[in-house]
């Protein structure tokens, strides 16, 4: 004998209106706050508002600690940044990380061999394009396989990562100081030449303002250009795109250029504004993170500045965990993946419908 189900999933008509996705949002972090007390209680026996307490104080507990999270809100954001064009047309681009160590290599190629040479604001320029061109050119590599030979851009992108890393551990090798060290060090650490001045008096405000002005910049292209339409179509179907007139391989090479170049003027953001040196760690895993970023946000680049902030919020608050109770930094990881794995939840309960099945 069947016996009927005790629950129907039905996908939703309509579209939840903004007012219902903020509330189940809203009330998914709850539970997620909630569930990560008892994880907490479990099993470090600790009071999980002392917890959050310390999470706060890492990140927002003094006006330096404010900034660096601000720093690294912001270049996450880029990454994310770049990111939405691709994954709106649903290529697949994991080849974050490498299309950062890319673009911030030629900003260290630049601070090194032309740092005495330019003026300071031509330096920075040449910094800028230079990186910008180097994330592109990545980028472009498997959107041009892509188009042409229909490789599969997610290992395309993937394994280009393995590649950057091996490109920066060549560099490091004629770059690194002092010799035998391994390391490139501070670049230009006497000089400061390439190194993103002070803005209104705070050391990362150029960031800021480069990072919010693509924020605002692909907002409008992706909502309001020709452009942007096009990437929503090929994103829908290649078919109904070529049927509109569309040249897919000319659109599928543009947005992977404009998705590497941005990856690589985010490189340029962490060498010049941030930590003035280059690495094979220089990307962080933040290419990974940005993809959580960018999805969340359903390509919203404004909605992507508070997913950011969320994140780095945590990441933050793990040191001071860390510190304060002599946890693991994993700690805060953990609570990391339940608040996302709830949030990513929600996005269930604003596409379908729950209900209790008919007799």
């Amino acid at each position: 004998m069947n016996k009927e189900p005790f629950l129907q999933v039905s996908k939703r008509r309509n579209k939840a209106g903004w007012q219902e996705r903020l509330l189940i949002r809203f009330i998914a972090l709850i539970l997620a706050l909630i569930v990560c007390g008892a994880v907490i209680v479990a099993l470090v026996k600790m009071n999980p508002v002392d917890v959050y307490k310390a999470i706060w104080d890492g990140a927002m507990g003094s006006e330096r600690r404010i900034w660096q999270t601000i720093r690294d809100m912001m270049i996450l954001l880029c990454i994310a940044i770049g990111l939405a064009p691709a994954f709106k047309m649903k290529f697949w681009n994991i080849g974050a990380e490498g299309q950062i160590l890319i673009g911030g290599a030629c900003s260290a190629a630049v601070m090194i061999y032309a740092g005495d040479k330019m003026s300071p604001i031509l330096l920075l320029i040449v910094m800028f394009i230079a990186s910008a061109i180097g994330g592109m050119i990545w980028g472009m590599i498997p959107a041009v396989f892509k188009a042409y030979w229909n490789t599969n851009e997610t290992l395309f992108t993937l394994m280009l990562n393995y590649v950057a890393m091996q490109v920066v551990t060549y560099c490091i090798v004629f770059w690194e100081n002092p010799k035998g060290s391994n390391t490139v060090g501070i670049i230009n650490q006497a000089t400061q030449a390439g190194w993103l001045p002070e803005l209104f008096g705070q050391k990362y405000g150029w960031n800021v303002l480069i990072v919010l002005i693509l924020t605002v910049g692909m907002f409008i292209y992706l909502k309001y250009c020709k452009q942007g339409y096009e990437i929503a179509v090929v994103g829908e179907s290649e078919n109904t795109a070529r049927y509109a007139g569309i040249h897919v391989k000319k659109v599928i090479i543009r947005t992977m250029a404009i998705s590497g170049a941005i990856c690589g003027i985010a490189g340029f953001v962490i060498v010049s504004g941030a930590s003035h040196t280059i690495s094979t760690a220089t990307a962080g895993g933040r290419g990974f993170t940005a993809i959580i970023v960018a999805w969340l946000s359903k390509f919203n680049t404004f909605i992507m500045v508070a997913v950011s902030f969320g994140i780095v919020f945590m990441d933050q608050g793990a040191v001071q965990i860390a510190t304060q109770y002599g946890l693991n930094e994993n700690a805060s990881d953990v609570i990391l993946g339940i608040i996302l794995f709830f949030l990513i939840g929600a996005e269930f309960f604003i596409n379908y419908r729950v209900k209790r099945a008919k007799k």
